[in-house]
């Protein structure tokens, strides 16, 4: 299992050590980009970590938020997509049809990134109705790390939000997680 966390704009002072991988959110809906994501995906980079963007999605107007993510994320070639499927802070959240539909808009806008889901055991169980995560799905259950409780194939597992949001990904090596986020 190779270890990593994930990021938001306040988390500017993470540390890299032992990590493999960071996640850095980049957007959210169609109005907020991440002032901080360069930084913080230089900081990630420069550690040797395999670098991943996530764009928290709303409602509606998906194609336009797809296209928003991957005009506003500071990706480069190799980086990891992630949508982040979960409830809203006025409690909405977009649809299973929404949630597929952004995938596959952002496998069209970056056919050469790896794009995966990222949601909670919640979701993924009660929400999902097509099993579609594109690439992989990034699972959030905070349990034991790499043992979430589902029953699906599983990329990356969130096992715990403190003191920050810490991922293990069931991947053998870094070399092999970075030959899998760089497809041919």
């Amino acid at each position: 299992m190779l270890h990593g966390v994930d990021v938001s704009s306040y988390n500017t002072s993470y540390s890299t050590e032992g990590l493999d991988f960071v996640f850095v959110k980049a957007t959210e809906g169609r109005s907020y980009i991440n002032p901080n994501q360069s930084a913080q995906a230089s900081k990630a980079r420069k550690a040797g970590c395999v670098v991943g963007f996530y764009h928290f999605l709303w409602p509606g107007n998906i194609a336009a938020q797809a296209k928003y993510f991957v005009e506003k994320c500071a990706s480069v070639q190799g980086d990891l997509l992630a949508c982040d499927w979960e409830r809203t802070g006025e409690g909405t959240y977009a649809g299973n049809a929404e949630k597929d539909k952004f995938l596959a808009e952002v496998k069209r806008l970056r056919p050469t990134h790896r794009v995966l889901l990222y949601c909670n055991r919640e979701f993924w169980l009660h929400h999902d109705t097509t099993s579609y995560a594109a690439d992989g799905l990034w699972i959030a259950d905070y349990v034991s790390a790499g043992h979430p409780r589902i029953k699906a194939k599983w990329r990356i597992h969130q096992y715990t939000s403190t003191p920050l949001d810490k991922d293990v990904a069931d991947f053998a090596s870094k070399a092999a997680l970075k030959k899998w986020a760089h497809p041919a």
